[in-house]
């Protein structure tokens, strides 16, 4: 992921070995991480089981906020691909009876927005 990118606030694909090692003493027995996305300090992570958006906070970075999303809380969910002017695409998601999405995600052309949406689409639908 480019360092422009990071800075307009596009997510980018990350390293899945890199994820495994920093984020495995979330998951449960059986829970495996299918793909992360880095986003300046911050993690988006889906696993098998649930969204996991690791939120670091202050000037350290050293205070972290885990807030995990159980699928079948997301009561819908939206993408939208980059064109050739937004150079982003987009992932919007709505938990329980939300008006409007509680999540909001921005990634880069480098990121298969499809292949997120299906991830999502196999345990939500």
């Amino acid at each position: 992921m480019g360092l422009f990118s990071s800075l307009m606030g596009n997510a980018g694909v990350a390293n899945p070995a890199e994820l495994e090692k920093d984020y495995t003493h979330l998951l449960i027995e059986g829970e495996a991480i299918e793909i992360g996305f880095k986003l300046i300090r911050d993690t988006f992570i889906f696993t098998n089981k649930r969204m996991i958006l690791v939120d670091k906070q202050g000037i350290t970075g050293s205070k972290v906020e885990y807030l995990s999303i159980a699928y079948k809380s997301i009561s819908r969910f939206s993408v939208e691909s980059a064109g050739h002017f937004d150079l982003d695409a987009e992932l919007k998601i709505w938990v329980s009876s939300e008006q409007i999405p509680s999540i909001v995600k921005k990634f880069n052309k480098q990121v298969n927005i499809y292949d997120l949406q299906r991830i999502l689409a196999q345990h939500v639908l």
